[in-house]
């Protein structure tokens, strides 16, 4: 009987080593493969090395765009769907869905069909949304043009991805877009309206202004009332011939260290993440939400994060002003009793140093999402204390990951929300390796950020070689992040790869210096490049915007250096500057920075 029974035993324990190696990745079935659970913040310290898996209850979504807000104007139709308070346009979801539906009949009986390319060049309007849903709807693929772009970079975007229109207003603050099209497309003026022809954007036929008519383009309302019921009954017959692995976006990546890259992404891609993020945030249970978005549409952050998490969710999606503009925002927070926040660290930087900062009503805000570049704790902290943003999280993520992959809860301690980008995301794999060896590094250790999963985007448009640099063969994404991670898969953005200043051999990370110097009381902001030195190779050098009427020598931060940090981090340059170059999406380009800093202090022709 005794021997029974340890037998009994002997194979229940085998069955249970089975049953465990099943459930991890690796064979052999070590501590180091298990996922972590992600429905809520992580309280068990899983992993022994940099690799994570977020394993969720929540299956992925199999929809597309435009059944995901189909899905919501049937639940919510009377539900506020956007608001544009600078335009005065608010429309619910079913109003939303009915100009949706007008627009894609009007591209279809336009001769646009699926799989065709639109090139969308403007700031936030309604009509940006309208055609994001509305190309979506009809199977056409929605190139997000930089609203900042000039003619030669137009012409590269629009070229590169073939697209066969384009919709743009005539012209906002400085940018002349109709102008710009008449030089990319001499003798339109001549030209039969949807039958375009140039040289330098072979595949175009037809321009669409949002807010005008100018001989050989379109107009919005010709759009809007070219589709007929034959093209009503069209629309709804490709529904069944659109698939949720259908690449419905191109989205350009900045280009600041070279030719841009046409991120594509899917259906699957953004709802899905939409759907997630939503999820880690709270809008899946609490979707009453009214969300400021001031990032630009054009970018992931605010087409993915807004639009989509509106479509999604059913939250409300309110936009202060075409352009940023940090006044406006505070005026919507309080006169639309918003809910959530989005903005780039730079965006809150300017908002929480408004000086009338205090006679905004802001106590309906209670959570926001900070993204978009590298955040130091401090400001997060600031915003949190200043602003009373008590849910306030930052979120990392990047275009080719449709675009978040890491993202904390709102109940997660200050700590963790201000010196981390959050655990990893449902249904996402992340690893850090060693970029040499390519091997998986320690916990904490530093090494690049790689990424696999849905969120994963299908390539860069046209241009396979690129893809290969970027997805490796077995589906890795490579972010070009350094970064490190924790038991519980919270990471630490450390820097990119290509920010990662070497001076005398020694590897030094600019985000660590960049957030120390934010505890100056004095600074307002700072960023660390590194100058050629021609002894050194390279040196540091802080960029420092100061406080409002505040003054300071490059002594002083330096003094202040030595008593905190380690000698080999303390900047060799101090240069105080009032702006940072910027991209359209408020992100700081740093190689104009860095060009810029070698000019002021004479050591551009060192070289």
């Amino acid at each position: 009987m005794v021997q029974k029974i340890l037998n009994s035993r002997s194979v229940l324990s085998k069955s249970l080593t089975v049953l465990q190696r099943l459930r991890t990745h690796q064979p052999g079935g070590s501590a180091a493969s298990r996922g972590i659970h992600v429905d809520s913040s992580p309280i068990t310290s899983t992993l022994t090395t940099s690799y994570a898996h977020g394993t969720s209850s929540s299956s992925l979504l199999n929809a597309t765009v435009g059944e995901s807000l189909l899905r919501t104007v049937e639940r919510w139709p009377d539900r506020e769907a956007v608001i544009f308070v600078k335009d005065r346009v608010r429309k619910t979801f079913a109003q939303l869905q009915q100009d949706v539906d007008q627009a894609a009949a009007g591209l279809l009986a336009l001769g646009l069909q699926k799989g065709d390319r639109i090139g969308m060049w403007g700031p936030n309007t309604y009509e940006w949304i309208l055609f994001q849903f509305a190309t979506a709807r009809a199977g056409i693929i929605l190139v997000s043009v930089n609203p900042a772009y000039k003619v030669q970079e137009a012409e590269f975007a629009l070229r590169k991805s073939g697209c066969k229109a384009v919709v743009c207003p005539s012209q906002f603050n400085t940018q002349d877009y109709s102008g710009m099209l008449t030089q990319l497309c001499p003798g339109i003026e001549a030209s039969a309206p949807g039958d375009v022809r140039s040289g330098r954007l072979p595949d175009l036929r037809c321009v669409i202004l949002l807010d005008r008519r100018q001989p050989g383009m379109l107009c919005f309302e010709d759009v809007m009332q070219a589709g007929s019921s034959q093209h009503m009954e069209q629309l709804q017959d490709l529904q069944k011939k659109i698939s949720t692995d259908d690449p419905i976006n191109i989205q350009f990546t900045s280009g600041t260290t070279g030719t841009p890259k046409g991120a594509t992404l899917s259906h699957h891609n953004i709802v899905n993440n939409a759907y997630f993020v939503g999820k880690r945030v709270g809008y899946s249970w609490n979707p009453f939400n009214r969300i400021c978005l001031p990032v630009p549409l054009y970018h992931c952050f605010g087409s993915v994060g807004g639009g989509m998490c509106m479509a999604v969710h059913g939250v409300t999606a309110v936009f202060p002003s075409a352009g940023y503009n940090g006044k406006a925002n505070l005026a919507a927070l309080e006169s639309e009793r918003c809910t959530f926040l989005y903005g780039t660290p730079t965006m809150f930087v300017d908002m929480v140093n408004q000086p009338d900062l205090a006679k905004y009503d802001l106590s309906s805000v209670h959570g926001g999402i900070m993204g978009g570049s590298p955040a130091p704790p401090e400001l997060v902290k600031k915003v949190i204390s200043v602003m009373g943003i008590k849910r306030l999280i930052v979120a990392y993520g990047t275009t080719e990951n449709s675009p978040v992959t890491f993202c904390p809860s709102p109940k997660d301690s200050v700590e963790r929300k201000s010196e981390t980008v959050g655990y990893i995301m449902d249904h996402v794999e992340a690893k850090i390796v060693d970029p040499a060896s390519g091997q998986v590094v320690p916990l904490g250790a530093t090494g690049e950020l790689m990424t696999r999963g849905y969120c994963v985007m299908l390539g860069y448009w046209d241009d396979e070689a690129k893809t290969r640099e970027s997805i490796t063969r077995s589906g890795w994404y490579k972010t070009g992040d350094l970064a490190t991670m924790d038991a519980y898969s919270y990471c630490r953005i450390e820097g990119r790869i290509k920010d990662m200043i070497i001076r005398g051999g020694e590897n030094i990370y600019p985000a660590e210096i960049e957030q120390f110097l934010h505890t100056h009381p004095k600074v307002k902001e700072a960023q660390v490049v590194g100058v050629q030195d021609a002894r050194m190779g390279e040196e540091i050098c802080a960029c420092i915007r100061l406080s409002d009427g505040e003054e300071c020598t490059a002594e002083e931060i330096k003094a202040y250096c030595k008593e905190h940090i380690s000698h080999f981090k303390i900047p060799r340059y101090v240069l105080f500057v009032t702006s940072y170059p910027l991209t359209a999406t408020a992100k700081i380009q740093k190689d104009k920075l860095r060009e810029e800093a070698e000019q002021q202090l004479g050591l551009k022709n060192d070289k």
